[in-house]
C-alpha cells in the first residue's frame, strides 16, 4: 500500500506544483491553501468552492491532518487551557493556550515524548516516541484557534520535545505558520526553545530567521548542568555560549536564557552572579522559571524571597530579567504531565 502524502505539511509552492501535476490550475492551490491555513478546515469536504471530483481525488491521494480533542483542562485561577490532542496513529500530544494582555499565546509540542532526559521535566520520562510532522505541529495552533474562537498572536515551541531534534520538520512548520497566505503570524512573535544542541543552533543561525531563540540553560557550571541536563555531557557551556554568540551575530536577535529555579540546587547568589557573567556579553534576556514540581522527581521550587533576591542580583548586574508568571498551576501545568497522567489512566497499550 502506497503511503499517502501529508498535504497540510506542503508549502504553498509545493502544493501548487502538486496540483499542477494533476492538471489543476494554480488558483485551485490558492483556494485549497486558504481552506487549510486561513479558514482552518478540518477536512476536504469543507472546501465547498472546490469541485467535488477534486475533493474526492485528494481524499484518495493525501492524508489530511486534523487533531482530535482527547481532554481539556481549564485553570480556575487564570483561564489557561491545556489540551490533549489525539494523533492519527493513536499517540497523544499536549498544547497550552494562555491569555495575556498583549494577546493569546499557544505553547505547542514538537515531538511525541522526548529523549533529552532533563531531570526536572515530565516530558522525557518515557523517552521519545517519534517526531511530529509540520502539519501536526501546525494543527495544534489551528485546533486551539478553532476551539477558543480567538486568534492566536504568539506561538511558543516549548512543549513536549526538543524542537531542534526535529529540525527539518520545525523549519517547514515555521514557514507555514508565518506564511502571508496562511495565519501570517510574524516571525518575531514565534519563540523556539532548545536545551542546547550546538550544531543545530549554528545551523539555525544561518537561516537568518527573526524568531526568538530561547536556550534552556538552568545552570551556570558544567558540573551542575550535567546533573540537571544530560545534553551537557555532550556540549560544554563554553561551546554553548560560542554558538549563542554566533546566532546573535548572524540574526541580530537577542537570545533568551530560560533558567528554572530549583530550591537548593541552582538558586544561590553565586549562581546569580555566574548567570549574569554569561548573559551580559550576549545582551541576553533572562527568564526565571519557578520549577514545576513533578511526582517522579524530588526537586522543589525556590522560596519566593529567594526568587526575588536572585532576580534583584541579576538586575544589579544590568541583566534584563523577569520571573515567568505561573500559568495553569492548578492543572497539569508542567510539560508532559497531562500526557503522562492520561497514559497512566489508559493503562498498558
Amino acid at each position: 500500500m502506497v503511503e499517502k502524502k501529508d498535504i497540510k505539511s506542503m508549502t504553498f509552492s509545493l502544493l501548487t506544483r502538486e496540483l499542477a501535476a494533476q492538471g489543476e490550475k494554480s488558483f485551485r492551490a490558492r483556494q485549497m491553501y486558504q481552506w487549510m491555513h486561513q479558514k482552518l478546515a478540518e477536512s476536504f469536504e469543507e472546501m465547498t468552492n472546490l469541485p467535488a471530483s477534486l475533493r474526492e481525488e485528494c481524499g484518495r491521494q493525501y492524508e489530511y491532518t486534523a487533531l482530535r480533542v482527547v481532554k481539556v483542562q481549564e485553570s480556575r485561577v487564570d483561564g489557561t487551557k491545556k489540551f490533549l490532542f489525539g494523533l492519527a496513529d493513536g499517540n497523544v500530544v499536549e498544547s497550552v493556550w494562555m491569555k495575556y494582555r498583549h494577546g493569546n499565546s499557544v505553547c505547542i509540542s514538537s515531538q511525541v515524548g522526548c529523549r533529552m532526559g532533563c531531570s526536572f521535566c515530565a516530558s522525557t520520562l518515557d523517552g521519545l516516541e517519534r517526531n511530529l510532522r509540520p502539519s501536526e505541529m501546525l494543527d495544534q495552533v489551528y485546533a486551539i484557534q478553532r476551539l477558543t474562537g480567538q486568534r492566536v498572536s504568539n506561538v511558543v515551541v516549548m512543549g513536549t520535545g526538543e524542537p531542534l531534534d526535529n529540525y527539518d520538520n520545525l523549519l517547514v512548520f515555521l514557514q507555514l505558520l508565518t506564511d502571508e497566505n496562511g495565519l501570517n503570524i510574524s516571525q518575531r512573535n514565534v519563540t523556539v526553545s532548545t536545551c542546547g544542541l550546538v550544531p543545530q543552533i549554528r545551523r539555525l543561525a544561518q537561516e537568518k530567521l527573526q524568531i526568538t531563540l530561547a536556550l534552556s540553560l538552568h545552570a551556570t557550571t558544567d558540573e551542575k548542568r550535567r546533573r540537571l541536563m544530560p545534553i551537557a555531557n555532550r556540549y560544554s557551556i563554553a561551546e554553548l555560549m560560542e554558538a549563542c554568540a554566533y546566532y546573535f551575530r548572524q540574526t541580530g536577535r537577542r537570545i533568551t536564557f530560560e533558567y528554572s529555579l530549583v530550591g537548593g540546587v541552582n538558586d544561590t547568589d553565586r549562581d546569580a552572579e555566574e548567570l549574569a557573567a554569561l548573559a551580559g556579553p550576549l545582551g541576553c534576556h533572562v527568564n526565571l522559571i519557578p520549577v514545576n514540581p513533578i511526582r517522579e522527581r524530588d526537586f522543589v521550587q525556590s522560596e519566593a524571597s529567594r526568587i526575588r533576591a536572585f532576580r534583584d542580583r541579576l538586575e544589579k548586574n544590568r541583566i534584563n530579567a523577569t520571573v515567568r508568571r505561573e500559568m495553569g498551576r492548578d492543572i497539569d501545568g508542567a510539560c508532559g504531565q497531562l500526557r503522562r497522567s492520561y497514559r497512566a489512566d489508559a493503562g498498558p497499550g
